[in-house]
């Protein structure tokens, strides 16, 4: 009897990390079934994928009843990914309802399909859980200083819920779990306008604009090239060395803001010109991953250096300005 391809449902697939992961998973062989509502999704995210012979996209919201094609497949299924939730504050802080729905019912919907199709599943979760943190850096046996009724809370606490559900669902024998805590992750297939540091600095300055930074830039992201990241939770998929915990993946390179505006101008060879703005409520100070557990267990480390990774960065949001014709866009920094 020949082999049956393993079959992935990725919850958030076309989105940034999502789309990059979905890519990964068919160069193997694998066959993937994409489900995205599309909230945060550069278009040109599936183009790519639209035309690999095992690849199927289903339109669909995981806060809301799943789509009979999936349900019907549910016998076929090997590996659930749920990537599924707008990440960066403007995106989240939009909709706060759908933002808590889609982490507390669309986890709980997606456990039940794995529980029903004895698949194993993946949960992305967030440093955000961490929130502004006390503890330096973050390891995963923290936790967290976070304000539950702040405008971020749908989101932070979302994904603390949805990691509530995940290990009890694990810890009651009902589904094989992981879940991946990713810190601020950059590359090609970013929204420019969803907000984030890395999307923001580099479409400001490509626009010929003022980079907007907020509070005094001396706060600090630890920024994870995309490809990375996806072979971190590709390891921790597919690993059976790491069961019923959580796991920090990101890159443990602490840079502040202004050290990442300075880099990005360095490689288009601009002087940037800064606006300097307040800090949004709850924006964190420090953000720094202690990636300890992901090395020990999966044998991971981040390996592309933060001026290769923003160097393609920049290149791919070139192109797509100059294939969409993408006008400058004065957004907020994450």
């Amino acid at each position: 009897m020949p082999n049956v391809k393993p079959l992935h449902l990725v919850a958030g697939g076309a989105g940034f990390i999502g789309s990059h992961l979905c890519d990964a998973l068919l160069q193997r062989g694998d066959q993937v079934l994409c489900v995205d509502n599309l909230q945060s999704a550069w278009p040109g995210n599936l183009e790519h994928l639209r035309r690999q012979p095992n690849f199927e996209f289903v339109a669909g919201d995981i806060s809301a009843p799943l789509p009979a094609i999936i349900t019907r497949r549910t016998a076929g299924l090997t590996h659930i990914w749920n990537l599924a939730c707008a990440a960066s504050p403007p995106r989240y802080q939009a909709d706060p309802e759908h933002t808590m729905l889609t982490n507390v019912v669309g986890t709980d919907q997606l456990l039940r399909l794995a529980e029903a199709a004895g698949a194993r599943f993946l949960l992305t979760s967030t440093s955000e859980v961490y929130g502004d943190p006390e503890q330096h850096p973050q390891v995963e046996g923290y936790r967290g200083s976070v304000n539950c009724t702040g405008p971020r809370a749908c989101y932070d606490e979302g994904k603390r819920a949805a990691e509530a559900l995940s290990f009890d669902f694990a810890r009651l024998g009902r589904a094989d779990v992981r879940v991946a805590r990713i810190f601020n992750t950059y590359g090609p297939h970013m929204q420019a306008d969803d907000g984030r540091i890395v999307s923001n600095v580099i479409n400001q300055m490509l626009g010929g604009e003022a980079v907007t930074v907020y509070g005094d830039g001396s706060q600090t992201r630890s920024l994870c090239y995309v490809a990375d990241m996806v072979d971190g939770l590709i390891r921790l998929m597919d690993g059976d060395t790491v069961r019923d915990v959580p796991v920090n993946l990101g890159n443990p390179d602490e840079r502040s803001i202004l050290e990442i505006v300075a880099t990005v101008a360095l490689i288009l060879g601009v002087e940037p010109n800064i606006r300097f703005t307040p800090l949004p409520q709850d924006d964190p100070l420090r953000r720094r991953p202690d990636v300890e557990r992901a090395k020990t267990l999966l044998g991971w480390d981040p390996v592309t250096p933060i001026e290769a990774g923003l160097a393609r960065t920049v290149e791919w949001f070139r192109e797509v300005r100059g294939q969409t014709g993408l006008m400058a866009l004065s957004i907020a920094a994450e």
